[in-house]
């Protein structure tokens, strides 16, 4: 090996190296837990840290950016000395951070104490607003379920087309589990629009999105608002903010599980099932004859 090429390798290797992946699961769990709060400020005038994890969202960004620069730079030095193959971008797999469960939830998992939900039944009265679907009679919670798998059960009803199962599955899981959809599902949600699109979201693939996704979308939650889908759709594509928009917030669980039902709606489009959501499975295939919206 020459020393330019040990160089574009050692290059590359740092490229694949810099945390973009987690950091951007973070922001957007930054980003999750501030709407939340805002809802929650709605009822008390006590800010409750909303500022704080704004600046603390603001400067994930702001890190994210930065070390995709980064990428972008080694990328263009390498293909500048002549090092094209090593100058290709590394494969996304910020989803695939992003489903991974901390290690704090696998220990709860297995056998560790967890601390009872104590804010009542408004998850699933939220979610029998958002399906049309009645809580279960008694506690039919399944213990052990984490966001991960919440996100594959939920998908694998919106693909059969069941919404009582959809429902069932969201009624299951306490509110903090699916709550935590709308941290997990970005990432998830660009890089399956990127598959659908066949190239990187971008602000003129809303009208597309929108076209693939809303009528499903409604007919499985038909008490969701259409803003939230279009905000979702907006953020998949990298819509810019406008400054000095400041909309009301809406109910956290309504982002949460019009984000997980959309997830279903694009693995139905891409013909994928849950199964493409293991974080350890291998990529999808890509066929030459696969078409985009095929259900």
């Amino acid at each position: 090996m020459s020393l330019i090429q040990e160089l574009g390798a050692q290059l590359r290797a740092t490229s694949d190296e810099l945390p973009t992946g987690l950091v951007t699961v973070a922001m957007e769990k930054l980003r999750s837990a501030t709407e939340i709060l805002m809802w929650v400020r709605e009822e008390s005038i006590d800010p409750v840290g909303v500022p704080q994890l704004g600046n603390a969202t603001e400067h994930a960004e702001r890190a994210a950016a930065a070390l995709r620069l980064t990428q972008d730079a080694i990328a263009t030095y390498l293909a500048a000395i002549g090092l094209t193959g090593d100058a290709a971008a590394p494969p996304d797999q910020e989803w695939r951070a992003g489903l991974k469960a901390p290690d704090h939830e696998k220990s709860g998992q297995n056998g560790g104490a967890t601390t009872p939900e104590q804010l009542g039944p408004w998850w699933q009265a939220r979610v029998a607003e958002l399906t049309g679907e009645p809580a279960p009679q008694g506690d039919e919670r399944r213990d052990g379920t984490d966001t991960a798998e919440l996100l594959r059960r939920v998908a694998s009803g919106v693909r059969a087309g069941d919404r009582a199962r959809v429902g069932r599955d969201l009624h299951a899981v306490n509110a903090a589990t699916g709550l935590a959809m709308s941290a997990v599902t970005p990432a998830v949600l660009h890089r399956l629009a990127g598959d659908l699109l066949g190239h990187e979201p971008r602000p003129d693939d809303v009208p597309r999105l929108r076209t693939a996704a809303e009528g499903r979308v409604r007919s499985l939650l038909p008490g969701t608002s259409p803003a939230v889908l279009e905000t979702l759709i907006a953020r998949i594509c990298r819509v810019p903010t406008r400054g000095g928009d400041n909309p009301k917030p809406g109910h956290p669980a309504d982002s949460a599980v019009t984000a997980g039902v959309l997830t279903g709606v694009l693995l139905a489009r891409l013909g994928r099932d849950a199964t493409a959501l293991d974080p350890d499975a291998p990529e999808p295939l890509h066929r030459p004859d696969e078409k985009a919206g095929k259900e």
